[in-house]
């Protein structure tokens, strides 16, 4: 514990950076992000737990097996696409993908979940009159906070926390999220130690909020997707 605290590090930091700026780009990504995960975690997983179709255990089988693959084998190729694209300097690649199921560690999360309540109630649902849609949106949609608020907090963490993305996509300083712009108290000769320090615990305080806050069901999340360690 360093003796005495400087309380004015802390506001130092904010101001020797477009603190709020970034603040903002890193919200926005996180919001978006954080919605396109979920929505299409959960629709693909009711196809991958409830939709009975050819080839449906294999298709699944290799989209786990892609879970494999180290992240650094696919980021020379995905960064291609994105420049041929013309989306390089934008949000655009931190976000969409995230509305195409690129989360597959949270497609196996919700799915298990799916897999755990019993086909009586599509059954019940069909003969109420419902289809495959609204089977999933009344029924199993709602049933599923659990798992969904377990993913909704991996991926805000995720998003919140990430710096390789930014780091790749993004060049002009007033897109940078909080993330990659602590890399701004580090100089060519010097890097401000408190500063960096300081801004790095004001960036990590959301986290251990929202973590403080949602315990309960983050742990009931992961228990009821049977992935309890």
């Amino acid at each position: 514990m360093p003796k005495p605290i400087r309380w004015d590090n802390f506001s130092k930091a904010v101001n020797a950076i477009p603190f709020w700026e970034f603040l903002k780009n890193t919200l926005i990504i996180t919001a978006f992000g954080v919605v396109g995960q979920i929505c299409s975690s959960a629709i693909v997983s009711f196809g991958f737990a409830r939709l009975d179709f050819h080839g449906r255990d294999f298709l699944f089988f290799l989209l786990i097996s892609t879970m494999m693959l180290p992240g650094i084998v696919t980021m020379i190729p995905v960064f291609m696409m994105f420049k041929a694209w013309g989306w390089l300097d934008s949000f655009k690649p931190l976000i969409v993908p995230s509305y195409f199921g690129s989360g597959v560690f949270y497609i196996f999360v919700i799915r298990q979940f799916f897999m755990s309540i019993p086909f009586e109630l599509d059954e019940a649902a069909r003969i109420d009159g419902c289809g495959t849609f609204g089977t999933f949106w009344h029924i199993l949609l709602p049933l599923a906070k659990p798992a969904l608020m377990t993913i909704a907090i991996f991926s805000f963490l995720g998003h919140w926390s990430d710096f390789m993305g930014p780091l790749i996509y993004l060049n002009d300083t007033s897109k940078f999220t909080l993330s990659l712009g602590l890399n701004l108290f580090r100089g060519m000769y010097n890097t401000d130690w408190n500063l960096l320090m300081a801004a790095s615990l004001l960036i990590m305080l959301p986290s251990v909020v929202l973590f403080f806050f949602t315990q309960k069901q983050f742990v009931q999340g992961i228990v009821v997707s049977g992935i309890k360690g």
